[in-house]
């Protein structure tokens, strides 16, 4: 479909898609048998001011939206999952920044995440914090004009790699989740370190591992908005960014489906190509059409999300849950249409069907989307009947 894009708009789509293929499709295979983080793209995405696409233009970013920053990503999706995952954690650790930091906050980092010198990412989970963020257990002392951050995040993508954390932990204990704050954590910090790197079934290009504080010392002036912000902060950043992990699910749906199409067209079994049998094509018909109704709906909530609507979550939870559940089954799909080719490393599919899966889990996992869609229709229904 035509979804009558800016000039701006194709050409942030076409020049990912000609990263895409040019630079991440004749390694992906390579990056993911060797768990080897994608700086060489990276680079290459910086040096195309990618980086910057959602940041305002007064430090140094395109000055564009959300909408623009999931075209990006679905292209890189297409690809790779690993890749793009990198690429997106990044916006994902700036949102925080972007939407509560204090200007000399702002002006301090974001030029430097624009320009893609610096990566981000955002720390949130533990091993007794993940679908339930109230749980977190890292804490933030005062002392003096420092705040001593000690316990451990679990799970942090483009941990190790990136060069600014944004964390959460509790200042207040007595407060449960309204004693929760935000924090900005540098690389190099004396008591932040990193430990082990994770071994994961997907995208393994991606770094993951955990940070570990141990009396770490950050400045003061570190604090995201005021103290007891920090849940706060999270949810309005998870809620910017799902729209993200929808493209993701739009991307490696859309690779997979192609991958599938074009190896039915060239395999014959009985005489003829394995598309022209009714059973493919009804496979096929509806992979094509959850991915239409997919990048619909993820860019629809964009959209709106970029016309600074106040209340997104549902639609937000909406776009990650449905988008990410087509992306598993497209890719499932996928690996059946294929048969046993489709089971084989030298077949992409077989990677993006073990990416698809964290798409799932995530940034909230869909069952966590249900309930946020779940909740807003509660309260939908309430108002309505006052």
């Amino acid at each position: 479909m035509d979804y009558f894009l800016t000039e701006d708009q194709t050409m942030i789509r076409d020049l990912a898609r000609e990263i895409a293929e040019e630079k991440v499709m004749p390694v992906r295979a390579e990056l993911d048998e060797k768990e080897e983080f994608p700086w060489e793209i990276m680079k290459t995405l910086a040096q195309s001011d990618f980086m910057g696409i959602y940041i305002p233009e007064e430090y140094g970013g395109m000055g564009k939206g959300g909408f623009e920053l999931t075209l990006a990503i679905e292209e890189l999706s297409k690809a790779c999952l690993g890749v793009s995952t990198s690429f997106a954690a990044n916006a994902l650790g700036t949102y925080p920044i972007l939407l509560y930091g204090s200007d000399e906050q702002k002006k301090k980092y974001l030029p430097d995440i624009a320009s893609g010198k610096k990566l981000v990412a955002f720390a949130l989970t533990e091993a007794n914090a993940g679908s339930d963020a109230a749980g977190v257990q890292t804490t933030a002392k005062l002392e003096g004009n420092k705040y001593v951050l000690n316990g451990t995040k679990q799970w942090i993508t483009n941990g190790g790699e990136a060069e600014i954390y944004t964390v959460i932990a509790i200042t207040d204990k007595n407060k449960g989740a309204r004693g929760a704050s935000a924090f900005i954590v540098e690389k190099g910090t004396p008591g932040f370190t990193f430990g082990k790197k994770e071994n994961k079934l997907g995208i393994r290009a991606s770094s993951t591992r955990e940070l570990i504080f141990e009396n770490c010392r950050i400045p003061k002036e570190n604090l995201i908005s005021k103290e007891g912000m920090g849940f706060i902060v999270a949810m309005k950043t998870l809620d910017k960014s799902r729209t993200g992990v929808g493209a993701q699910g739009v991307g490696v749906a859309q690779g997979a489906f192609e991958a599938a199409a074009n190896y039915a067209k060239e395999r014959h079994q009985f005489g003829q190509p394995v598309i022209s049998i009714q059973a493919i094509q009804h496979i096929l018909a509806d992979m094509a059409t959850q991915i239409e109704a997919a990048r619909a709906l993820v860019y629809s909530v964009a959209k709106y999300i970029d016309s600074e609507a106040k209340d997104i979550s549902k639609e937000s939870a909406m776009a990650k849950l449905f988008a990410t559940d087509v992306a598993m089954k497209v890719t499932v799909d996928a690996v059946q249409v294929m048969g046993g080719a489709g089971y084989m490393r030298e077949y992409p599919v077989e990677k993006m069907m073990r990416d698809a899966k964290i798409l799932q889990i995530y940034e909230g996992t869909n069952q966590i989307q249900r309930n946020v869609i779940g909740q807003a229709l509660i309260k939908e229904t309430a108002k309505k009947k006052e």
